[in-house]
């Protein structure tokens, strides 16, 4: 493993740009520039991952506020994979989430085979009893 001393998380939501370059270069499905600028200013909480001035990592969480919370747009700029440097923007999030109240249901939809870091953070997956579903707008 590298050197990781010249990256630091900074907890706050990315900008419309960075968040659409990095959904765009770590394979995330995209999301147009209107969505992204309806969005980003209702996260509950984000982070970015910084190196020097560039932001190469994100994640966040989206929600009411008091009920229910998703981890979403963990994402890291391919150039900046493979050093561990996924488990601190989930570490930056869990530790918001204990924060949280103790009767808050807080969700992800993991991609394979991402699900393995996020069980090293408590994450469980739910079926047989619920399964993730989604729906598209048109």
């Amino acid at each position: 493993m590298s050197d990781n001393s010249d990256y630091r998380i900074e907890a706050r939501v990315p900008g419309i740009e960075d968040y659409l370059r990095l959904r765009h270069v770590s394979g995330l499905s995209p999301f147009s520039r209107e969505a992204a600028e309806r969005g980003l200013p209702n996260s509950i909480f984000g982070v970015c991952l910084m190196r020097g001035g560039e932001v190469v990592g994100m994640g966040r969480i989206i929600g009411d506020g008091g009920c229910f919370f998703q981890v979403t747009d963990i994402a890291i700029d391919p150039a900046h994979q493979g050093r561990g440097l996924a488990k601190w923007i989930m570490q930056a999030l869990s530790d918001f989430i204990a924060t949280l109240p103790k009767s808050a249901y807080v969700s992800l939809i993991a991609d394979v085979p991402a699900n393995r870091l996020y069980a090293q953070f408590g994450f469980e997956e739910t079926a047989p009893r619920s399964v993730g579903m989604a729906r598209k707008v048109a």
